[in-house]
């Protein structure tokens, strides 16, 4: 096993991906309210993690490391090839980045990045006019901002899975549920009887794909 160049310790590439990742996802979600800054945060923490191992620290091939070796005997752990655990589990042949699980995983990054967009236009306009925001992805989700994390989320897990990351995700998953249902108890106590009727015809997570009855320009975030 020989490496032709570095796979690791290339600190100035974690920082650089982190921040590109993190600025785009800023952009996009402008969190505003402490919630906002909360569900943002953990974001960011899974991000960091994840690109810490995929240039600076494999963690992740490091404890695998007996394992992999046992079951792909000709595996190079320190090639950057063999961090996509899941193409070297499921015994793929040829460069990962081709492989349907890598592909999937642009395709959920994308969907990710522009139903964020899509949904804080929404909300934007939405708070500007002080009204309840029902309209775009809001009138098929209650939670599309989070909803998006979450897909972006996943994105990041199908192309480069971590034993931290893998860990973290189902944490997030349960605090962007806490955290939406405690909008929703703002949103009741700001707009009332017209959040009960948008809520009472819009799921929170899995989107209705006949649009919800509502007024309004434009939720919940």
């Amino acid at each position: 096993m020989s490496h032709d160049a570095p796979a690791y310790g290339l600190w100035s590439l974690v920082v650089l991906n982190s921040a590109v990742f993190l600025i785009f996802a800023l952009s996009f979600f402008k969190p505003q309210t402490a919630r906002d800054w909360r569900s943002f945060g953990a974001f960011s923490a899974f991000v960091v993690a994840l690109f810490v191992e995929m240039y600076g620290f494999p963690l992740t091939i490091y404890l695998l490391a007996g394992w992999l070796q046992t079951r792909h005997p000709g595996l190079d752990i320190l090639s950057h090839d063999a961090g996509h655990l899941w193409s070297t589990l499921l015994g793929e042949q040829g460069d990962p980045h081709f492989g349907v699980l890598h592909i999937a995983s642009y395709v959920l990054l994308g969907l990710g990045f522009w139903l964020l967009s899509a949904a804080w236009a929404v909300l934007y306009r939405a708070q500007r006019a002080g009204e309840l925001a029902t309209g775009g992805p809001y009138a098929r989700i209650l939670h599309p901002q989070y909803v998006a994390f979450v897909l972006i989320l996943l994105g990041f897990l199908l192309q480069w899975p971590t034993l931290l990351t893998l860990a973290m995700f189902p944490v997030l998953l349960v605090m962007y549920v806490r955290l939406s249902l405690s909008e929703e108890v703002e949103m009741r106590v700001r707009f009332g009887p017209a959040f009960e009727r948008y809520a009472a015809s819009t799921p929170r997570f899995i989107p209705a794909w006949r649009r919800a009855d509502t007024a309004g320009s434009g939720g919940a975030g």
